[in-house]
């Protein structure tokens, strides 16, 4: 593993290893012809003589690998990087091995989930024992064969060979190793000798992207497929009271008009179902008008002309509205303590002085490159539901509950995804289609349009904090923090990350307002705005203590013993070095000329990280030049997949802190397309330079641990730079011409 603190740059998935009873291979792999060591892939993949033996892994005739990807990719690079560690202690060379999609498949593999950052973190122990576990069996099947002991051998590069000179390929013994018993214990790799894992990998799909090769969820088709477009009310809180279809069926292309939603009412309907969990079936269960036609283009052109009419089921909400409950709901006493160290009560009442602000951030809606989309053939034999999905057996039970069918009957292919972020955690849309399907007994492909995406989604709550600190003879003494949130509370799943531990007495509450309007995870959740209202507020008790920002985190951490307190989730040591390591990169303060830097270091995913910020001022108006970013997330799997996650996890969290906002009106969405809805543009972005703590533990999450620093290190730059305190998002609005006082 090559030193990591050198190299610069610009969610559990265990494999089900189980006996078969005629004494078979026992791992989840497929062993066929023989690898050899001179191996040169063909252009054409499709022509060499593959052997399916199970869901993991294929070997051509001539040693060229195809392993399965069970993970759903949606650009975080698993589909890259889950097969590098199959490949690793399977010991075949990376060249030789291609990459394929698998689909769902419970049997085989577990947790095949996109979210939380976790699919690297959960698949490493299960993944590398799979691989050496197959390397391990074929090795002993070729000692038996040669009649040598397996401890004198040894496999590389696909083949194995004893000390007499002797080689089979992988493929050479396949039939051998089948009959033999899973050895208990296998040896895995020692870092050190890491071939494949530490090394760049251009990711497996990268020329089909570019070539805009079929690959994505809007991609797929099939002969005779239909097409779909789902009307639905405008805004949350209406339900469909009846509709004109007479001019869309009119319309050449379009075949019929169709109301689905009773599927998605009977479902929630059930016994024991708590409606409030049941997000994204509570968008399905409302009645609303399907067009169905040959083409894309015929079925919104169809949908645009039926005149619907829509009433008020419950509260139409606003954003005044939502603004208004959570002041109340901070300044109120209803409150649930999430954690409660030392006694607060004395703490503030003994302070010298104390400090308190109030940070606020709006609902910010996924924005997702490729719009939702999801195919789904049902008929009497099978449902087939093919597309993006981050959550494809969660949309399996879903769909075979809606539909009254058995869960084997349900398949479910998965497609790369254009973006997720959180949205395409909920099926929303793949159970929409399967009821569209099972009603027309027609193979369709639903398909949204950015206006459907932004205006009938799923979107991050708006919340708001309220933070108190206590001052007593120079030191932190108490902090308090107060969470009002819409719909589900934010730091409900968190309240043993930093500054949990550092300080004696220490406080979260939180309390929430029950809205209609659907919310649900967004990249990085629960800390993606509590990061920069902490780590803003961080910055203000250093200048009222007058000390660096850096050593305040550093001192706080001090009182940290790790491994003592089981209700800390983070290491005090990690996070430490973490922030040295982006001082020390970022040049912390030293002979800046001109540049205004901030910090911010947090800890989110199970990953450390630290960044910062450099801005410098041209005609009075912050230029944001340059994001230093130290990582601890463990060994890292592929260092261009992971420079990749954080640097646009960074330029994601700096772009919806500068800009991101959305707001309703009568529970209507403001904006809905990117003519309104403003997003950070390329000319805006900053160079993210990225630097990986060296070490030797398990990989930790990657795909969001970036965001959240990101907010709180750009105000406190700009706070330095200008003096302004920013408590509120999106920073535009701080500031008095929204277009042209701040360009960042």
């Amino acid at each position: 593993m090559k030193n990591q603190n050198k190299i610069t740059f610009s969610r559990r998935n265990f494999i089900r290893t189980s006996a078969l009873a005629s004494g078979g291979l026992l791992i989840g792999f497929n062993f066929f012809t023989a690898c050899k060591e001179e191996v040169i892939p063909p252009v054409d993949i499709s022509k060499l003589n593959f052997n399916d033996f199970n869901a993991f892994i294929k070997i051509a005739d001539n040693g060229y690998v195809t392993i399965f990807s069970p993970n759903p990719e949606i650009g975080q690079g698993v589909k890259t990087s889950m097969p590098m560690i199959i490949a690793e202690e399977l010991d075949v060379p990376w060249e030789h091995v291609s990459v394929e999609q698998g689909a769902l498949d419970t049997k085989n593999f577990q947790r095949q989930v996109a979210g939380g950052s976790q699919s690297i973190r959960f698949g490493w122990d299960a993944l590398r024992q799979t691989g050496a576990t197959a390397k391990q069996m074929l090795v002993n099947a070729a000692a038996a064969k040669w009649g040598v002991d397996a401890s004198t051998c040894s496999a590389s590069n696909g083949i194995i060979k004893n000390s007499n000179g002797d080689e089979l390929g992988y493929g050479d013994i396949v039939n051998e190793a089948a009959a033999l018993e899973i050895p208990e214990d296998v040896i895995l790799k020692s870092p050190k000798d890491y071939r494949i894992i530490g090394k760049d990998a251009i990711n497996v799909d990268i020329d089909k992207i570019i070539t805009g090769k079929p690959l994505f969820g809007l991609d797929y088709k099939v002969d005779g497929m239909l097409y779909a477009s789902v009307l639905r009310p405008p805004a949350f809180g209406q339900i469909l009271e009846s509709f004109d279809a007479s001019e869309a069926k009119s319309l050449p292309g379009v075949i019929d008009v169709i109301t689905i939603g009773e599927k998605a009412r009977n479902y929630l309907n059930q016994e024991s179902f708590d409606r409030s969990a049941h997000w994204s079936v509570r968008l399905s269960e409302t009645d609303k008008v399907v067009v169905i036609g040959k083409t894309t283009w015929d079925v919104i052109k169809g949908k645009n002309t039926i005149k619907a009419i829509w009433k008020d089921k419950s509260m139409t909400e606003s954003t005044e509205l939502h603004d208004k409950k959570m002041n109340d709901l901070l300044n109120g006493k209803e409150f649930n303590t999430r954690r409660s160290d030392g006694d607060i009560k004395k703490a503030f009442t003994n302070a010298d002085k104390v400090i308190e602000r109030v940070y606020e951030s709006p609902f910010l809606p996924h924005n997702c490159m490729e719009p939702m989309n999801f195919f789904a053939d049902v008929t009497n034999e099978k449902v087939h539901l093919v597309g993006p999905i981050q959550t494809p057996e969660a949309a399996a039970k879903v769909v075979a509950s809606l539909l009254n069918r058995n869960l084997e009957d349900v398949h479910v292919d998965m497609t790369r995804m254009g973006g997720g972020f959180g949205r395409r955690l909920y099926g929303d849309f793949a159970y929409e289609a399967a009821e569209i399907s099972d009603k027309i007994k027609k193979p369709i492909k639903l398909i949204s349009t950015r206006e459907d995406d932004m205006t009938t989604g799923i979107y991050r709550p708006a919340i708001k904090y309220k933070i108190a600190a206590a001052i007593k003879n120079g030191k932190i003494s108490g902090y308090h923090l107060k969470e009002a949130a819409i719909n589900s509370n934010m730091y409900g799943l968190i309240p043993h990350f930093f500054p949990a531990g550092a300080i004696e007495n220490y406080q979260v509450d939180t309390a929430s307002y029950q809205s209609n309007i659907t919310t649900g995870a967004w990249r990085a959740p629960y800390t993606n705005f509590l990061a920069f209202a902490e780590q803003s507020f961080f910055d203000e008790l250093a200048d009222e203590l007058s000390i660096d920002p850096v050593e305040l985190r550093l001192d706080l951490l001090k009182n940290v013993k790790d491994g003592e307190d089981s209700n800390i989730q983070y290491s005090a040591k990690r996070m430490t070095d973490t922030i040295k390591l982006a001082a020390e990169k970022g040049n912390w303060r030293k002979n800046n000329n001109g540049v205004h830097q901030g910090f911010a270091a947090y800890y989110s995913h199970n990953t450390h990280v630290a960044e910062v910020v450099d801005i410098t001022l041209k005609n009075g108006k912050p230029i944001i030049e340059k994001v230093t970013v130290a990582v601890d997330c463990g060994i890292v799997v592929n260092p261009t997949g992971a420079k990749n996650q954080v640097e646009g996890g960074v330029l994601d969290g700096i772009g919806h802190a500068m800009y991101g906002d959305f707001s309703f009106d009568n529970g209507k969405p403001q904006d809905v397309n990117f003519n309104t809805y403003r997003l950070i543009r390329m000319n805006e972005t900053p160079i993210v330079e990225t630097h990986f703590v060296e070490n030797e533990l398990s990989p930790t999450g990657l795909g969001e641990p970036g965001l959240p620093p990101a907010g709180g290190a750009l105000a406190n730059a700009i706070k330095a730079a200008t003096g302004q305190i920013l408590t509120k998002q999106p920073f535009i609005k701080s500031f008095e011409d929204r277009k042209t006082d701040l360009n960042v």
